[in-house]
């Protein structure tokens, strides 16, 4: 019963977890991205630097960016079917090491879920318009 009540509370917090991604501030995702932008862009056909251009990250199947060279981790977890959803994104972006560990990634993550969210925000701004 304890394992059906914790499962059920784990999937009403995440049927909730969109709405608060959708409620990011992109402008303020901007600012955040500063941290990243050392090693990631985000332009369309953007180069890739350190790490993978992040152009369309959001939906995209983890380790797949085409031309880039993965970690072997990052490779076994889009093998595996993961894909970049908010969800998969905001735990990543808290922890990178604790979520695939032995990537090559040398970012600490951000501890602010604030920040979190208005990153993932300005990461679905910069998606590749619908066609």
């Amino acid at each position: 019963m304890i394992r059906l009540t914790g499962a059920l509370t784990a999937l009403t917090l995440m049927s909730l977890a969109p709405a608060a991604f959708a409620e990011g501030d992109a402008e303020k995702g901007a600012k955040v991205f500063r941290k990243c932008a050392a090693c990631h862009t985000v332009e369309a056909d953007g180069p890739k630097r350190a790490g993978p251009n992040l152009h369309g990250v959001a939906g995209r199947v983890v380790g797949s960016l085409e031309g880039f060279a993965y970690s072997n981790p990052l490779k076994a977890a889009g093998e595996a079917g993961d894909v970049w959803s908010d969800e998969q994104l905001d735990a990543f972006l808290s922890d990178p090491k604790l979520m695939y560990k032995g990537h090559k990634m040398s970012f600490a993550g951000l501890k602010k879920a604030d920040e979190r969210t208005d990153l993932i925000a300005y990461l679905h701004a910069q998606a590749p318009a619908a066609e």
